[in-house]
């Protein structure tokens, strides 16, 4: 099986010994991604919903550079800040799956990297 590291200029690069994305035989396993916007360089902070946002732009740019899409997804576990926050945070990740939404946990945590609301890593799969 062969292994390859997936990295994207399109998404934040990681702030410790970790890779964006590695995949591995036709699996595509990509790290948690929260909120910072690659692009202009800030942290997308106004509110959930454009903290959820901008991390499926995230998840979807390391996607892009492995030559998948959402739908290639089979799993993703999200982490919140926040319980209260899920039905919002629920809404704008809805978005990204149209039809046969993956497998998912949500977990609510204590603190978050960059103190963010919410991260979301996933798995996907080259059919």
């Amino acid at each position: 099986m062969s292994k390859k590291i997936i990295v994207s200029d399109q998404a934040p690069a990681p702030i410790g010994p970790y890779s964006q994305a590695v995949k591995a035989g036709n699996m595509l396993f990509v790290s948690g991604q929260i909120p910072f916007d690659q692009v202009t360089g800030e942290m997308i902070n106004e509110n959930i919903t454009e903290e959820t946002h901008q991390v499926m732009k995230n998840l979807e740019a390391i996607l892009s550079e492995a030559g998948m899409t959402f739908s290639n997804v089979v799993k993703c576990s999200i982490f919140i800040k926040d319980m209260g926050q899920f039905s919002t945070i629920n809404e704008a990740y809805a978005q990204y799956f149209k039809s046969e939404p993956p497998a998912r946990e949500t977990v609510e945590v204590a603190r978050l990297p960059k103190d963010v609301n919410v991260e979301i890593s996933c798995i996907a799969v080259d059919l």
